[in-house]
């Protein structure tokens, strides 16, 4: 079981990572709440790992803490919920913001969700109600991001919000609007386009 990976970031393009421990390099798949918190290229990162054995493949999920990890093995545990939503879910909203939601049973805010429908919704509330509680750890804060240039910076948000499930004139209509919104400025990452993207696309 691989629990935990401290290394240098080597790349990042949304959801994936690839992460150098000691020579060997580990791709990690992660929410994009996990890509607000990464350092630049070549930086050490800590990451909170979950590590999943199937027929055809080993997958690494990673998280920058214990919380949103404990958050991700909950949600795959409720029926119908797999490693891919769940990883949706912790895409659109920060750690702190489910459990909010959860707490208040807001099934309309989950919906929004690609491929949470109501259903899963309904259910995902009310198993995870029960589960918040014995959950290891806190909510993480985000602290600054990374800048980029924006053409790249449009195209990889483009390509994360398509890649959770978002269609693309979708994912494109969104990312050129908080693109050419006066508070981003001239100066904009990936990662900014993407979490406001995606709270345009919850509204």
């Amino acid at each position: 079981m691989i629990g935990q990976l401290r290394g240098t970031l080597m790349d990042k393009r949304a959801p994936w990572l690839l992460l150098d421990v000691a020579g060997v390099g580990y791709e990690v798949e992660a929410p994009m709440t996990v890509f607000y918190q990464l350092p630049d290229v070549g930086a050490e990162v800590l990451l909170h790992t979950h590590f999943v054995v199937r027929e055809d493949a080993q997958l690494l999920y990673g998280f920058c803490s214990r919380f949103e990890r404990e958050l991700f093995r909950a949600l795959i545990r409720v029926n119908g919920v797999g490693p891919k939503l769940a990883l949706a879910i912790l895409s659109g909203m920060e750690a702190d913001r489910l459990v909010r939601c959860i707490e208040s049973q807001d099934s309309s805010t989950l919906v929004k969700i690609p491929g949470v429908g109501k259903k899963t919704a309904d259910r995902l509330l009310i198993e995870m109600s029960d589960r918040l509680a014995k959950l290891d750890g806190v909510p993480p804060s985000l602290p600054g991001l990374a800048v980029s240039s924006p053409a790249d910076a449009t195209s990889d948000a483009v390509a994360a919000l398509e890649s959770l499930g978002y269609r693309p004139r979708d994912a494109q209509a969104a990312v050129a609007k908080v693109a050419g919104a006066a508070d981003v400025g001239d100066e904009v990452s990936s990662e900014t386009l993407i979490r406001l993207a995606l709270k345009s696309l919850a509204r």
